[in-house]
């Protein structure tokens, strides 16, 4: 009977070491619970300002119901090329592809005539800050998969084109860097105004700082 009681008393703390090591972190008003590893506790402390969110590919149904259209969830459905200037416009009415409601001039200087290459996929994964940071920080912090694309903003904002609830925040700023048609880095960022998304572009190495809240995206 001792020795039993001796293994039950170390069952029991083998599965409270278990508990304690699992962490449990708030992303996009949900909670992703992770068992922390020796090798994920390293990684994680090397982000002090970032809660880790996880890596998605943005899709969206297609957009027409002929019944001869390709099966695809692709958002460029016959795309190679994504121009800018064609898709960043105001427009807030039920006909809009995405609903803008402004368009900041240092966007439109900058990346209106930009044109990208459309991918077959685009993966992004998301965070989220928890204390106010600058940009030269969190790129820090991303490393080299910091860079995305206008054609990934436009991806995510095809899927909340009216401000439906899905990966970028309603209520808070959605940050991603992209470079500008010049090949200047720059963050440019997506907040939802009520009636459409407000669209604006800032330098990276600026004195700006996103509060904490803020959604940051990235390769």
């Amino acid at each position: 009977m001792a020795r039993l009681h001796l293994y039950s008393l170390a069952l029991v703390t083998i599965l409270t070491l278990l508990v304690v090591r699992t962490v449990i972190t708030p992303v996009a008003d949900t909670e992703t619970i992770r068992t922390q590893t020796p090798d994920s506790a390293s990684s994680e402390s090397n982000h002090l300002n970032l809660i880790w969110g996880v890596r998605m590919t943005c899709s969206l149904p297609p957009t027409s119901a002929e019944p001869l259209d390709p099966p695809t969830t692709s958002a460029f459905v016959g795309m190679r090329q994504f121009h800018a200037r064609e898709h960043f416009k105001k427009n807030i009415t039920s006909s809009a592809e995405v609903r803008i409601q402004w368009i900041g001039a240092t966007f439109l200087r900058r990346y209106a005539s930009k044109t990208e290459d459309v991918a077959d996929s685009t993966a992004i994964r998301f965070y989220t800050l928890f204390r106010s940071s600058r940009d030269s920080k969190i790129i820090e912090e991303l490393g080299d998969s910091h860079e995305t694309r206008l054609a990934d903003l436009w991806c995510l904002l095809k899927a909340q084109a009216s401000g439906e609830v899905g990966i970028l925040f309603l209520n808070a700023p959605n940050v991603f860097y992209v470079r500008d048609s010049a090949g200047v880095l720059s963050a440019v960022d997506a907040t939802w105004g009520g009636a459409g998304w407000e669209i604006g572009a800032s330098p990276v190495d600026g004195d700006r700082q996103w509060s904490s809240g803020t959604r940051v995206l990235s390769r």
